[in-house]
């Protein structure tokens, strides 16, 4: 009797973990809720999917939502989408949002919008709610040489059919900021922008920024001009300041050629009196060897030392003269 007991115990547990087993394997209250639903899903496809390691709810569910919104969307193209590494859950809600706002959007191209990394939901949202991107501060200077500030709002709208492969928010910042410093470039005086602010607006708008993006520029505000600095002016004293630096570097290289030219005179006047000292000293001795041989007399000699005495006397009175002052007449009473 115990033993039969046992027995009944055991297959029991053995019926009971089976069926646990296949529970937890085929998602039979994910079938029921799909046929509930009235979507026509098959337990071998939901099995198969257990098979391809695909996570059936993440199917399903999105599926069940396609098929109420009345989208035309089959088994196959999510599954496929998600083996992908897709989002299936954004994309069938970005096609019901699409649906709703009667924006033409089909499965594939959605698919490949959430697959080239864009939120296709957003997209769709944009689309029919545009957004406002502000820009940073620009500057810019009018041909006056007064500075700009300048803020812009740009109101863009998605464009689903370039959206893959189309330019992102930065490349539209960055294009409204250079058709600001453009026309405020062309401009010839701040005051012509600061009266006329649309005049920025018309001509960057007319430039077809949004060529290429994955946006459609609506609208370009102007949200806010601030005057900066005189670059004109500050440019002038710059170069005033560099032209002065030039001039001045020019003149001390003229300073140090003029002195080492002064340098090179005096060195070359005294090697003029070394060389006159050097001769002089010369002198006595040619002196001896001509009164030697016979070629200068005494008598020669001495007169020619009377002429020196008498050249050298002369030189003193001469400095004499110039040393004593002029003598002051006094006029008679």
């Amino acid at each position: 009797m115990t033993t039969t007991i046992i027995s009944v115990i055991i297959i029991i547990a053995l019926v009971v973990a089976v069926i646990s087993i296949i529970l937890s394997f085929v998602p039979v209250g994910l079938w029921i809720s799909a046929l509930a639903a009235g979507v026509n899903i098959g337990i071998v496809t939901l099995i198969g999917m257990r098979l391809r390691r695909v996570i059936p709810h993440k199917i399903v569910n999105p599926l069940i939502k396609a098929y109420k919104a009345g989208l035309d969307i089959t088994t196959a193209q999510l599954e496929a989408h998600y083996l992908a590494g897709g989002n299936v859950d954004r994309v069938v809600n970005a096609l019901i949002a699409a649906e709703r706002a009667a924006i033409p959007l089909q499965f594939e191209r959605a698919a490949a919008i959430d697959l080239a990394g864009r939120d296709v939901l957003q997209a769709v949202q944009m689309s029919v709610n545009p957004k406002v991107i502000e820009t940073p501060i620009v500057s810019a200077v009018a041909q006056n040489g007064i500075e700009l500030r300048v803020k812009a709002k740009v109101t863009v709208r998605a464009n689903i059919d370039r959206l893959v492969g189309g330019a992102g928010e930065e490349t539209i910042i960055a294009r409204v900021g250079e058709g600001i410093v453009t026309s405020i470039g062309s401009s010839a005086s701040h005051k012509n922008v600061l009266e006329n602010p649309d005049y920025i607006s018309k001509t960057v708008l007319a430039k077809g920024l949004d060529a290429g993006s994955a946006f459609e520029i609506l609208s370009i505000d102007i949200a806010d001009i601030d005057v900066g600095k005189n670059i004109g002016a500050q440019l002038q004293t710059d170069q005033a300041e560099a032209d002065k630096k030039i001039a001045q570097a020019k003149a001390e290289e003229r300073r140090a050629m003029a002195v080492a030219k002064e340098q090179e005179m005096k060195a070359s006047v005294q090697e003029m009196r070394a060389k006159v000292v050097e001769a002089e000293a010369e002198v006595p001795r040619a002196m001896a060897v001509a009164l030697k041989e016979g070629k200068l007399g005494v008598m020669d000699y001495f007169n020619m030392q009377n002429i020196l005495a008498d050249t050298r006397m002369r030189e003193n009175i001469a400095q004499a003269g110039k040393g004593e002052g002029t003598a002051e007449i006094i006029p008679k009473k």
